[in-house]
């Protein structure tokens, strides 16, 4: 799998999918992706993996990722893009992405705490410290039964575009793909077979 350099991701990696903004799980399974030149998988590495989670504030900088680790995160990606494909087709999961889903759920549960502010009383889980790369992955497999469970579920939608492989959530019935460049591309592929068509 083709990899991307790892001081400009953000900027290969494409216009914002809608959804990503409120869950992670959503941007974690967005982190491989295909683009004209061919697939890319942001998480393609330790290295890679361990910039990620801190860009994401889900590991704080000083803390090393290890191989196992960076394996476990790319291991819950492909369960939770199992999941959404299930949830997508109403259907039943492999077992293995829901036992990695769990096992990463009961790996470093957070702690429930009650927090008070100006605004009034709010649950406020602490995540489990002692682990700080389990904690990170609970986290996300949190996220992720979340948006599953939810009232978001519903608009979780594979993009319809021929080769992209992103899940955003849906923002009316119509859509059909995660960004405009995608429809553009079809609408562009559409209209080229079109004039093929049509010529002698």
């Amino acid at each position: 799998m083709r990899s991307v350099d790892h001081e400009a991701p953000v900027s290969l990696h494409r216009h914002p999918v809608p959804g990503e903004d409120r869950y992670l799980s959503l941007a974690l399974v967005n982190t491989r992706f295909a683009v004209s030149h061919g697939e890319v998988d942001l998480l393609d590495d330790t290295e890679a993996a361990h910039l990620w989670l801190v860009r994401h504030e889900l590991l704080p900088d000083r803390v090393d990722l290890n191989g196992r680790q960076s394996g476990r995160l790319r291991g819950l990606r492909e369960a939770l893009r199992a999941l959404f494909e299930a949830r997508a087709a109403a259907g039943s999961p492999p077992a293995g992405a829901l036992d990695t889903l769990n096992t990463a759920l009961a790996a470093a549960p957070a702690t429930p705490q009650l927090a008070w502010s100006a605004d009034g009383p709010r649950r406020a889980d602490l995540p489990d410290s002692g682990n700080p790369a389990a904690a990170a992955l609970s986290l996300l497999a949190e996220d992720a039964a979340d948006l599953l469970t939810g009232a978001d579920a519903g608009q979780l939608t594979e993009c319809a575009a021929q080769g992209c492989s992103r899940w955003f959530l849906r923002s009316h019935g119509a859509r059909r793909w995660c960004t405009t460049k995608c429809g553009n591309r079809v609408r562009a592929a559409r209209a080229y077979a079109a004039r093929k068509a049509g010529s002698p």
